[in-house]
């Protein structure tokens, strides 16, 4: 309990958890977003903090970090990206498809059924990096369809995704979002929206019931890692077994008793292994 209660004092906005806790309180939030995108915004209202999208049951689900829409039903997904993860198995960045995927399952929640298309809202899906993933510098690298044959063609289905880019070194910003990057790179104080960001911080973490929170949360964490880790033992302990077992039914000098015993597999499932063989 020691390691996470350190834990949680060194925790920075790059956290998820304390992202999410920060962009919860509505003037943080809604501020960002008229800074970034240069619009005056009369409120905004919270659909959901951390809300996990899962359309069927067969689709991986997906939670979302803030998901809010202002008042003229524009949607808002802020997403804090910290690692700019690789699938192995592909050796491709995850973040491009990640945005798909995140636009695709947001829209399907804001269509109910039967409902006409057109009546889908302009959103917009807002990765917070504190990577520059195109390697480009620009502060922000802002997505909408366009035509190929015609550049200055765009598809208008008021879909964008924006991938900021904390560590960028040009670009049209505001004082403010540049502050802000500062703030999430160094945690820097420059500006009194940074001070408004740092004091929510340091309150958050005098808050009891939100250390408990954290806690708990990482204790979760912690069962289902270790959890994960026991079924892939015992899911590579299975693969060896069956492995040795096709190997002992190939040299075929041994009975199929004598390799179900040796392989702690049933049977039939040796049985089974010798048919397909």
């Amino acid at each position: 309990m020691q390691d996470l209660a350190t834990k949680f004092a060194n925790l920075t906005i790059q956290s998820d958890f304390i992202f999410k806790k920060v962009m919860s309180r509505k003037r943080i939030c809604k501020h960002l977003l008229e800074e970034l995108l240069q619009i005056e915004i009369a409120d905004i209202n919270y659909l959901e903090a951390e809300k996990t999208l899962e359309p069927e049951y067969t689709s991986r689900g997906i939670r979302l970090d803030i998901i809010v829409a202002d008042d003229k039903n524009t949607h808002y997904n802020l997403e804090m990206q910290v690692k700019n993860n690789k699938n192995p198995e592909t050796d491709t960045y995850v973040l491009p498809k990640r945005s798909r995927y995140y636009q695709a399952l947001l829209d399907i929640d804001l269509l109910q059924k039967g409902q006409p298309y057109d009546l889908l809202p302009p959103t917009f899906i807002i990765f917070i990096c504190v990577f520059d993933f195109f390697e480009k510098g620009n502060y922000v690298y802002t997505f909408k369809k366009c035509c190929l044959e015609n550049r200055e063609l765009e598809l208008p289905d008021e879909a964008t995704t924006m991938i900021l880019n904390t560590k960028g070194t040009h670009g049209d910003i505001s004082k403010d979002i540049k502050s802000f990057y500062d703030y999430v790179n160094n945690h820097i104080v420059t500006t009194d929206f940074t001070k408004q960001i740092d004091d929510e911080i340091s309150y958050l973490k005098l808050d009891t019931k939100v250390r408990r929170e954290f806690m708990l949360m990482e204790a979760r964490l912690l069962d289902e890692r270790r959890e994960g880790k026991a079924e892939g033992i015992a899911e590579g302990e299975a693969n060896a077994n069956i492995a040795t077992a096709k190997r002992m039914l190939a040299k075929g000098c041994y009975s199929l008793e004598v390799i179900a015993e040796l392989t702690n597999l049933s049977l039939a499932d040796v049985e089974k292994l010798k048919e397909e063989a």
